[in-house]
């Protein structure tokens, strides 16, 4: 398929992306932004496509793909931003200030915890948490490997169970 013949293709199909990109995006102008962004990657990719198989069904993974990768991108940046006129940015973290009494008291907690640990497990638990390997663990302590992943396992199972109240939002 030539590139002329492939753009033409696209330009048929790119009215029936519409619905699914406003589906994803819940907004027309993203919709727009990601049927644009849909139809790049497929240009791009034309040698990728397999003549003969569904073209619609190939535009779709590919935006049902970028749509994921994009969301994944937002969440990893985590900046809202405020559409005021003054656009200031709402998750700066120049100007948090956080209440530490919440994390002194889970700390006491988490070390009371640890504390009340076996030393069959704890001394395990606390090599691993300083940076040992599980070989170094089992060499230092003179016992199998499976044995020291095992006993870290079930401090880490205890300590779960005892700190479950920070678990809960």
């Amino acid at each position: 398929m030539t590139a002329l013949e492939f753009s033409y293709s696209l330009k048929e199909v790119s009215p029936s992306l519409k619905p699914f990109a406003i589906k994803l995006t819940k907004d027309l102008e993203d919709a727009n932004d990601l049927i644009q962004d849909t139809m790049l990657k497929a240009y791009s990719n034309r040698d990728k496509f397999a003549q003969g198989t569904n073209l619609k069904a190939w535009l779709y993974t590919i935006m049902k793909n970028t749509f994921i990768t994009n969301c994944q991108r937002l969440a990893r940046r985590k900046t809202f931003v405020d559409t005021t006129d003054n656009l200031h940015f709402i998750n700066s973290t120049s100007e948090v200030t956080e209440n530490l009494a919440f994390s002194s008291f889970a700390m006491k907690d988490i070390q009371n915890a640890i504390t009340h640990l076996d030393d069959t497990y704890k001394v395990p638990f606390l090599m691993h948490f300083q940076g040992y390997k599980y070989h170094e663990i089992a060499d230092n302590l003179q016992i199998p490997i499976g044995t020291v992943k095992n006993r870290i396992h079930i401090a880490r199972k205890e300590l779960k169970s005892k700190l479950s109240i920070y678990g809960k939002n």
